[in-house]
């Protein structure tokens, strides 16, 4: 039951050097990858762009197939309000519940804005999201 509110999401390892991120953003456009939302986050010489796709399985294998360094995690969603403690809304449940979340972004777009995040235990997660009446989104909702 909670494993259609997981979201997949690819991490993309990028050298943080002047034209990497061109590159991997013409891999992405030759291989019809379409990205829903992503996060840039750096580090000491490479860079990591976290991205919600399409179609994550077959971006995986085209990326791989090209020798791109990319790891697919699993990310739970949730509709945030668009005004001040709509994130505390979500958080506190997740911290209530005393599961960790690792890092996240937020995303604003047509339909709803959300909160991207990824957790230590995402099955307790939704749990806890869902017993607190909060919508989790499913891939097929972003």
């Amino acid at each position: 039951m909670t494993g259609e509110y997981i979201i997949k999401q690819l991490s993309i390892f990028v050298n943080n050097e002047p034209g990497r991120l061109a590159n991997i953003a013409s891999v992405l456009k030759e291989c019809k990858i379409n990205m829903k939302a992503f996060n840039i986050a750096e580090s000491s010489g490479f860079g990591v762009l976290r991205a919600i796709v399409d179609d994550p399985e077959k971006a995986y294998e085209d990326l791989k197939g090209r020798s791109i360094i990319v790891k697919m995690t699993e990310l739970l969603a949730v509709p945030m309000a668009d005004q001040p403690g709509g994130l505390f809304d979500i958080v506190k449940i997740i911290g209530d519940a005393e599961i960790n979340i690792e890092y996240g972004y937020a995303y604003t777009g047509k339909k709803c804005s959300a909160f991207f995040f990824r957790v230590d235990d995402v099955e307790s997660a939704i749990k806890a999201l869902l017993k607190a009446d909060l919508r989790v989104l499913k891939d097929c909702e972003i």
